[in-house]
């Protein structure tokens, strides 16, 4: 029984990290870096890392930042628009979202 449960432990582990590995992979891919950085205030917009210590509390944050990414807006950290990013899929943009969470 308690290899049954170590094997579980260690396959979740293993998908966590496969997920973290694909958020920051797509997350180049989709042109996220040209605004942001993952532990810096980007040249445009606020770091990753900021954003996952801004919405730590917030149990509706991973729905919130999908919206974001994919209608864009402003004034979460300050004037400067977050554009809309019609084009990312939104399985993309849920990885991202997910990575960009686990970063706080």
């Amino acid at each position: 029984m308690k290899i049954h449960h170590l094997f579980i432990l260690s396959a979740g582990l293993l998908i966590s990290a496969n997920a973290m590995a694909d958020g920051a992979d797509l997350a180049k891919k989709n042109g996220c870096m040209t605004c942001h950085a993952v532990d810096k205030k980007g040249p445009v917009g606020p770091s990753f890392k900021d954003i996952a210590n801004k919405y730590a509390q917030d149990t509706e944050a991973a729905a919130k930042l999908a919206k974001k990414v994919r209608e864009g807006g402003s004034g979460s950290f300050g004037k400067t628009p977050m554009l809309a990013q019609k084009n990312v899929s939104d399985d993309d943009i849920k990885t991202i979202v997910a990575w960009i969470l686990q970063l706080k």
